[in-house]
């Protein structure tokens, strides 16, 4: 008969079932959750692209009017610096809501230095940029941050940008004209080279620049030169 001191030291079979079991980390539900610095950079950086937004426009309408003389619709080019935030935004705060925040804001920081554009319009345009700026993000579940879903990012952007002027700003401007064409071109070639390329490079010098230190953003770039 065993004794009491070898029942006690037996296992049950549920520990022996944990046991042998294999263990799976719990995900990190709090990765995508908003903190107190989260907010306070992407208050920064709102700040920053909307003192860009605001200079941009005054560049814009010295220049978009030589740039469509040569060509009816190239300068919708340049667009990306009005949504290049988006992204960036992305690569760099890395949680849900990030490119909505800091486009809205820095919407609002634009309007209050002064804009020419109503801002029903600005802040309408700047939510849905927003939107479609995180959209490839979204799909890896804010786990990837690449170069090449960066250019996804910044298409997708002047994809919906291009498609949002035709509707509500060119109204006069067939989708399948030639103007039309030249527009919807110039929008995804912008978005791609500006708010693609360029944000991702930008990320990576503030990143390198130990700006983002603090942040998983940051770490991720740091740790690659370390490497």
């Amino acid at each position: 008969m065993p004794s009491v001191q070898s029942r006690k030291a037996r296992p049950s079979d549920g520990a022996r079932s944990s046991a042998s079991s294999p263990s799976f980390p719990k995900p990190r539900a709090h990765r995508l959750r908003w903190r107190v610095a989260d907010i306070a950079v992407g208050a920064a950086l709102s700040v920053a692209c909307g003192v860009v937004f605001w200079g941009f426009n005054f560049a814009y309408a010295s220049v978009s009017p030589l740039i469509g003389a040569v060509l009816p619709g190239l300068a919708s080019i340049l667009h990306g610096f009005w949504y290049f935030s988006g992204t960036l935004a992305v690569l760099i705060i890395r949680k849900p809501g990030a490119a909505v925040y800091v486009n809205v804001v820095g919407s609002l920081v634009e309007g209050l230095l002064g804009s020419q554009y109503a801002m029903t319009f600005v802040l309408l345009s700047a939510a849905l940029q927003g939107l479609f700026a995180e959209l490839p993000f979204m799909v890896t579940r804010y786990r990837r941050f690449t170069l090449a879903l960066s250019v996804c990012s910044g298409a997708l952007t002047a994809l919906e940008y291009g498609v949002y002027l035709l509707l509500f700003r060119f109204q006069g401007v067939a989708f399948l004209s030639p103007r039309g064409i030249i527009h919807m071109i110039s929008e995804l070639v912008g978005g791609v080279l500006v708010a693609g390329v360029m944000s991702w490079f930008l990320y990576v010098a503030i990143a390198r620049a130990g700006v983002l230190d603090r942040f998983e953003s940051g770490r991720a770039i740091r740790g690659a030169i370390d490497a």
